[in-house]
């Protein structure tokens, strides 16, 4: 019968010297509170990585959007996509900018894979400037 695993494992860890002491030095920058804290986060990051990679992981994240409002249905174009993927898009926001310009943030949730091809949806349209997607590891609860 297998063990329960404990909330916490140790390891350890063989480095050479110059890249124990850019730890070090990055611990402190970054006011970490141990080489295990940033080596855990360092770990987080590259499994949040892979894990965009494989696609297939439910993730939340962020699509940003800037684009010039003047151009003709383009707003009605955005919104027809995100009605469209309803279940992907949990929330969004918009706040005017500079010389025409929108900031949109939309809230997502699905997987990794669905995620990035609404995001490439949305920054295909014309007069969109800039579409970025950022997802985090974990996903929301469900809504319902």
């Amino acid at each position: 019968m297998p063990r329960p695993r404990s909330s916490l494992a140790r390891f350890s860890v063989s480095l050479p010297s110059d890249l124990l002491d850019e730890l070090d030095d990055m611990v402190a920058r970054r006011k970490f509170p141990s080489r295990s804290h940033a080596i855990a986060e360092m770990a987080r990051e590259q499994l949040l990585e892979h894990a965009q990679e494989l696609g297939t992981k439910s993730m939340a994240g962020t699509i940003s959007l800037v684009y010039d409002y003047r151009k003709r249905n383009l707003q009605r174009r955005l919104a027809d996509i995100q009605h469209q993927h309803y279940l992907l898009v949990v929330a969004s926001m918009s706040v005017h900018l500079e010389h025409h310009h929108y900031l949109e943030v939309l809230l997502v949730q699905g997987p990794a894979r669905t995620l990035r091809d609404l995001s490439d949806t949305l920054a295909s349209c014309k007069g969109v400037k800039h579409a970025r997607l950022q997802l985090t590891a974990n996903p929301m609860p469900p809504l319902l």
